[in-house]
């Protein structure tokens, strides 16, 4: 994926002056230390491809709307469909739906064996959590708005674990905010789910027995069964997928360099440049490029991007694992060379830094506003 930003830089000049703005590179080798150790999302195997999996039986009263595919398995009986619509297929009792119960335990039992680094009890409503594993030796209940917050992160993992029981208040509300996804959280119930009327819930639950879903609730996620039932009422199931990440690059606003007159050189910061590099767990190598064009003034000599010095600066942050590299301070031109690039690392990385652009004022300039434009790509 590719991320070109381009900005024309204007400034003012007296005699033979000359202001430049804005422009991006990268940074000094460094490597960046994992903050911590990023949580791995569940793996369901082919139970991620139903929006509702139960064991002994479907049962579904009123008009509730399932987005992917319904199974059963061992259990045979399947009812309420109509007036309940199922978006992909039923799977009864057949080799499927007996694969996604043998998938879904075992990422029941993953859930289940992760270490937990916070301990949670009673009724979590009215609290945030970030990122990482959660653990309850006994029940859990939802009364009014739990929000998850990603932190800025679409890879952003959440495990809840409960010995027991999970239990949401009518018109609760789970609330993802800063990027985290309904696909990236996992509720492993030691015993039975139920979600109360009206109530808004965003996950995917792993429950050991049954899971009663009462009229009104809508779901972001999936219900799946083990050994239970899966009772629905007038609900809306959307068995969502992850919503891939981006890499991009943001810029500042262009600005002056400042001016000066002709045969001196103005040399100046411009403006902190982010790489964010969100598109997953895997590698996650980059190489961002730049070239410029030359600098105008309408009757005046044009200045070349071989006249500008481009100096990568030192970090301001990083965050993420691998290594990152710049290009050597030299000389812009038309033609793309390395700013910087991110190599042996994996999942989400960011980077800001804030570099130096030199533009040397020939000796034949007139004094005039210069205006030229430096594009940045990273892919």
């Amino acid at each position: 994926m590719a991320a070109n930003v381009v900005r024309a830089f204007r400034g003012s000049a007296g005699s033979a002056l000359l202001a430049v703005g804005m422009t991006l590179a990268f940074i000094p080798a460094f490597a960046v230390p994992p903050s911590s150790a990023a949580t791995a999302p569940v793996a369901l195997g082919t139970a991620a491809d139903f929006s509702v999996l139960g064991a002994s039986t479907v049962t579904n009263t009123g008009p509730t709307v399932i987005s992917t595919n319904l199974g059963l398995s061992p259990g045979t009986s399947v009812t309420g469909f109509p007036p309940g619509a199922v978006g992909g297929t039923i799977h009864a009792a057949d080799a499927t739906a007996a694969q996604a119960q043998a998938d879904q335990i075992a990422a029941y039992n993953d859930a289940a064996g992760r270490t937990p680094t916070t301990t949670l009890a009673g009724d979590i409503g009215g609290t945030t959590l970030t990122p990482g594993v959660y653990g309850s030796t006994s029940s859990l209940g939802i009364t009014g708005t739990l929000t998850l917050n990603g932190q800025g992160d679409p890879n952003a993992v959440f495990i809840i674990q409960m010995g027991s029981t999970l239990t949401t208040a009518t018109a609760s509300t789970v609330n993802l905010t800063n990027g985290a996804q309904a696909c990236n959280v996992f509720w492993q119930v030691g015993s039975s789910a139920t979600l109360g009327t009206g109530s808004t819930f965003k996950g995917t639950i792993l429950a050991l027995t049954s899971i009663t879903v009462t009229t009104g609730v809508s779901i972001t996620g999936r219900t799946l069964a083990h050994n239970g039932a899966v009772t629905l009422d007038t609900n809306a199931i959307d068995g969502t997928t992850c919503e891939p990440g981006s890499l991009s690059i943001s810029t500042p606003s262009a600005r002056s360099l400042g001016s000066g007159t002709a045969d001196t050189t103005i040399t100046n910061t411009l403006g902190e440049v982010t790489v964010d590099d969100t598109r997953g767990t895997g590698p996650s190598d980059w190489i961002a490029t730049v070239t410029s064009t030359d600098f105008t003034e309408p009757g005046a000599p044009h200045i070349p991007p071989s006249a500008m010095t481009y100096r990568p600066g030192a970090p301001i942050s990083g965050t993420g694992d691998g290594l990152f590299t710049p290009g050597t301070t030299g000389t812009l031109s038309s033609t793309p060379r390395t700013a910087y690039s991110h190599t042996a690392g994996t999942g989400t990385n960011h980077l800001t830094w804030n570099p130096t652009l030199s533009i040397a004022i020939p000796f034949t300039a007139p004094g005039g506003t210069y205006t030229g434009t430096v594009t940045h790509s990273v892919a």
